[in-house]
Formats: structure tokens, C-alpha cells, sequence
């Protein structure tokens, strides 16, 4: 589904990515994780297209995107949905409304189709009901949940999560962690999650990649992450700061 080959950038004198590689099959659920600032972000916008590499290749479904037109792109993210860090919801507008945005920016389905997928997608993600709700009348991880539902409404066929549990206590990442797997099994969607959060790295990827110095450090399933004696590893699984 996608494969990155030999991706690099750099921001004026500053390399950010260097000759990074690696695949992700149909279906499958993989989390990046690194350092704060190690390019875990830059990769996700170059996978959707929103930045150019300096070089190397983006394909999505065998196609390379880097060398597409914004017209181009634009028909290839609509296999995409995204969850941002924020849940970035438009305060003014009920939870049916943002929901439904991405609906009505196609101007293809009626009132009552949306209105319909609208409430579909609010009960996959246990926000049943809510639609007249504002954003400022939901918690931390209702507002997530409706970020998902954004994301899932025009059934994509990749979901790329931005940090999904960052601002919320253990008990609500546990229930997103649980989303994110549903979501993945329910609808058969492609996943890829950034996150710091090693209990969601370990329970919500199928397959680990963790960005080291510019480069893809390791590229393996979340139990050989986790039992790995590599201390670099090591240091970033178990949070222990240098000397």
C-alpha cells in the first residue's frame, strides 16, 4: 500500500530525513516513534504529499507521488484520512458539522446521506448522539474520537494518526488505543500512528519504525522492539535521558 524509498530532506543546512526506507502492506497498523523533533511529523506529511523530498520516492498503491501535480495528489489523498494532534475541530461548528466537512466539500451526497454517514460514523467511534454538540462542551478524548470520525466518514483507505493520545490521562489513551485497533479491524484500513506514548506503540502496530539520527533505526514487530538489548532502543522504550 505504501513504500518510501530513499527519502530525503533537509530544511536549508538542516537534514531532517536521510535514505529513508521501508514498506507497509494493505491492512496493516504501524506506529513511528522518535525523538521529539527527529522527523516523525516530516515523514507523515511527505507520505500524504504535503511536502516534497530534496529526493527519493513516495508511492502509494504503486504510484509515486512525488512527481505528481497538486491535481494529481489531490485524487490520491482521498485514499487518506487524518487524525491531527489537536483533533483541530472548528469551535464554531456542532460535532455533526465537522463530521460531515469533509462530505460536504464533494457536494456529491444529499443532506440525508450525510446526515445518515454522519451518525454511522459518530456510533463507531461511541459518540452516539452528540451531534449538536459543540467542540468546547466535549472533553480531551471526545474531541479525538470526533477527529476519527471525521477521518473515517468518506471511508479512506489509509488513516494516519498524529500523536492520538498525547494530552489525555492513561485511562482515555487505553480507550483511544482500543479505537484505533476497531477502527483498523472494522474497516480494514491501512494504519500508521506517531506517537511517544510506548504502551500505544506496543498495543496498536502490527510493526515498529523508529526514526534515529535522520535514518530508520529499526524496522520490526513491537514484541522484538520491546525485548530488544540494542541500548539506544533501549534508552528511547524505557525513557532514561543521557548522562
Amino acid at each position: 500500500m505504501i513504500e518510501v524509498r530513499q527519502l530525503k530532506k533537509s530544511f536549508g543546512s538542516q537534514p531532517v530525513l536521510e535514505d529513508v526506507s521501508f514498506r507497509i502492506e494493505a491492512g496493516e497498523s504501524v506506529t513511528i516513534i522518535g525523538r521529539s523533533g527527529g522527523g516523525k511529523s516530516v515523514l507523515l506529511k511527505h507520505i500524504i504529499g504535503l511536502l516534497q523530498p530534496d529526493a527519493g520516492e513516495v508511492l502509494i498503491a504503486g504510484e509515486n507521488i512525488v512527481t505528481m501535480s497538486e491535481r494529481q495528489l489531490l485524487r490520491v489523498r482521498e485514499k487518506f484520512g487524518m487524525v491531527f494532534q489537536g483533533a483541530a475541530l472548528f469551535d464554531s461548528m456542532t460535532v455533526a458539522e465537522n463530521v460531515a466537512f469533509p462530505l460536504e466539500r464533494k457536494k456529491k451526497f444529499s443532506p440525508g446521506e450525510i446526515a445518515k454517514r454522519v451518525a454511522t460514523a459518530l456510533e463507531m467511534v461511541d459518540l452516539p448522539g452528540t451531534q449538536n454538540k459543540k467542540p468546547a462542551e466535549l472533553s480531551g478524548g471526545m474531541r479525538k474520537r470526533v477527529g476519527l470520525a471525521r477521518a473515517i466518514i468518506y471511508e479512506p483507505q489509509i488513516i494516519l494518526y498524529d500523536e492520538p493520545t498525547t494530552g489525555l490521562d492513561p485511562i482515555v489513551s487505553d480507550s483511544i488505543d482500543k479505537l484505533i485497533i476497531r477502527v483498523r479491524d472494522q474497516l480494514n484500513v491501512t494504519s500508521i500512528v506517531v506517537t511517544h506514548d510506548m504502551r500505544s506503540a506496543r498495543r496498536v502496530g502490527n510493526h515498529v519504525l523508529m526514526l534515529h539520527e535522520k535514518k530508520i533505526y529499526a524496522n520490526c514487530t513491537p514484541e522484538k522492539l520491546f525485548a530488544s538489548t540494542d541500548p539506544v532502543v533501549r534508552q528511547f522504550v524505557d525513557g532514561v535521558a543521557d548522562d
